[in-house]
Parts: structure tokens; C-alpha cells; sequence
């Protein structure tokens, strides 16, 4: 082959390369958060000022039925976080496959109240007791929407047995109402699995949105039921506040209900926000004496 040959050889396929690059798009976004957090007396703050920063990668392409591909790929501080691979397939519906990201599922909508900010019980209970929630990592998920209703399921294979659930959703029954209901099992062993279940309602009017949000887990050393309640009010397009409580009800006769309490406010300017979190917990985990408090001032920007 000669030399010209070559050369017109290798432009074609610099050619085939770049054509079918551009059959598809690709985009990068970021954020950066800087935190000043107190725990209270009852906890170590250490040093109370925090900057953390994200970047994701995210590309996507059309099929020739029209179906659309497209991927994620997260880095937080400099360390890979969450990847997804998603395939939209109109009105047949989405599917997905997630590493660490709650995408579809139970898990998607273990907490669905209205909120400003944080969840009540965010970095005050450790172990988010009464949270419904039952894959990890690397499970398949599968969204589709008809007639006002919405079907979320997730599945994965877990080291000692599977984990699934599925969520019904729906948001036409009266203007401003979502209902939904939830069911799910996890495998803790080769021979035991938790059952979880959640049921909420939100609704909407105006400026101010209020929710109820009740969750079970059946475990096979004792159950967990959870109760939230919250409401939240859009002052403007760019301020919001909230308030929400929660209560969790342990079988064990030992443990005290774990009770929770939290307000949130933010406000948006473009890309940046400004946010304050103040969260308390009494009888974190059951435990009567141990009450924590969380108070939070933050600015993130997204890019």
C-alpha cells in the first residue's frame, strides 16, 4: 500500500470517527458546596467548615428506533461516586442501571416530603432508622408513566439473596394530590429477608405544600414504623422555607420512640444558594439519653 494510499485510508476513518461522535452529545456540570455545620454540645463539630465539589460527565445518543442512551459518571472530591446507564424507551418506559444512585425504586422515594433543605433526621441518625430503602449498589431499575399513574421498580442480586421493590404512583386524582404507595424485600441471609413498605400523599396549593409520609420495616429481629410530616411554602420563585417532624416506633420494648424535628430555609440566586439546616433528634436509635442537634449554614453553586 503507498504512502498516499495510507494517508487518504487514515482520513476516512478520522472522517467515520468524527461523524459518528457527533451522532450523540456530551456535556459536563459541576457544584460546589461550602458547609459551616455545628453538632451541639452533645457531639465533636471538630472543625465546623467543610468545601466539597462534584463533577459529572454525562453523555447521550439516539438510536435509529428512537430510543435514546445516555450515561453519568459522578466524581465527588476527586473520587468516582455514582455512575448510571439509562435507556429511554418513550412511552414504553426507562430503564436503568445504577451504581449507588436511587434512580427507580423504593429507594428513589424512601423520603418524599416537602422540604427547603435536609430531611428531618439528616446527620443526626446515623443509621436513618425507619427509612425505608433496600439496594445498595448495581441494580436495574425500570420507570413508566400512562393515564396519571407511574410504576418505579428496581431489582438487584445481593451477595446472600436478592433485593427488589416496586412503587405506584399517582398524581391525576385531584389537582395538586400525589399519592403513593411502595413495597419491597431485601435479603440480610441466605434464609431471612425485611419486608419495606411506604405510603405518602403531598398536596399542593399555591405557595405552600404539606405532606404525610408513613413507612414500615419488618425485620427479623424487630420492626421499625416511621411517621412524617411536613409542609413547605415557595415565598418566591427563589425562597423557600419548611418545617417537618418525624417519629419512629421501635418494637423493642427497651427502645424510646426516636423523635425528630427539623426546619429548613434557602434561597437561589441563579446558580448559587444560600441555605440553613436546623435538625434535632431525641432518642437517636431508641436510646432515651442520647439527644442530638444539627444546625447548618451552606453556599453551593452549580456550574
Amino acid at each position: 500500500m503507498n504512502k498516499m494510499t495510507k494517508i487518504g485510508l487514515t482520513a476516512l476513518a478520522g472522517s467515520l470517527v468524527a461523524t459518528s461522535a457527533f451522532a450523540g452529545s456530551m456535556s459536563v456540570s459541576g457544584s460546589a458546596k461550602v458547609t459551616y455545620k455545628s453538632q451541639g454540645e452533645e457531639r465533636s463539630t471538630g472543625n465546623p467548615f467543610s468545601n466539597s465539589k462534584g463533577i459529572t460527565f454525562s453523555g447521550s445518543g439516539e438510536l435509529d428506533n428512537g430510543f435514546t442512551v445516555s450515561t453519568t459518571y459522578t466524581m465527588t472530591d476527586a473520587a468516582f461516586s455514582t455512575s448510571t446507564v439509562s435507556l429511554d424507551m418513550g412511552d414504553a418506559g426507562s430503564l436503568h442501571f445504577m451504581n449507588s444512585t436511587a434512580l427507580a425504586g423504593i429507594d428513589k422515594y424512601d423520603d418524599v416530603m416537602p422540604t427547603a433543605g435536609e430531611e428531618v433526621w439528616d446527620d443526626v441518625d446515623a443509621d436513618d432508622n425507619g427509612v425505608v430503602g433496600v439496594t445498595s449498589a448495581n441494580a436495574i431499575g425500570y420507570n413508566v408513566s400512562a393515564m396519571g399513574m407511574t410504576i418505579s421498580a428496581s431489582f438487584a442480586k445481593e451477595a446472600v439473596g436478592t433485593a427488589n421493590s416496586v412503587v405506584l404512583i399517582a398524581d391525576d386524582l385531584m389537582d395538586g394530590l400525589q399519592v403513593g404507595y411502595g413495597v419491597g424485600k431485601a435479603a440480610t441471609s441466605a434464609t431471612v429477608e425485611d419486608d419495606h413498605s411506604t405510603v405518602w400523599a403531598k398536596y399542593t396549593a399555591g405557595m405552600a405544600t404539606v405532606g404525610i409520609q408513613s413507612s414500615s420495616i419488618d425485620k427479623s429481629s424487630a420492626d421499625e414504623d416511621r411517621m412524617a410530616l411536613a409542609i413547605s411554602l415557595a415565598v418566591n420563585e427563589n425562597m423557600s422555607v419548611s418545617y417537618g417532624i418525624s417519629d419512629v416506633d421501635f418494637e423493642t420494648a427497651s427502645l424510646a420512640d426516636e423523635e425528630s424535628s427539623g426546619i429548613s430555609a434557602s434561597y437561589t440566586m441563579g446558580g448559587m444558594t444560600f441555605a440553613a439546616v436546623m435538625n434535632q433528634t431525641d432518642a437517636v436509635a431508641g436510646a432515651a439519653a442520647t439527644d442530638y442537634s444539627y444546625k447548618e449554614l451552606s453556599v453551593a453553586f452549580a456550574f
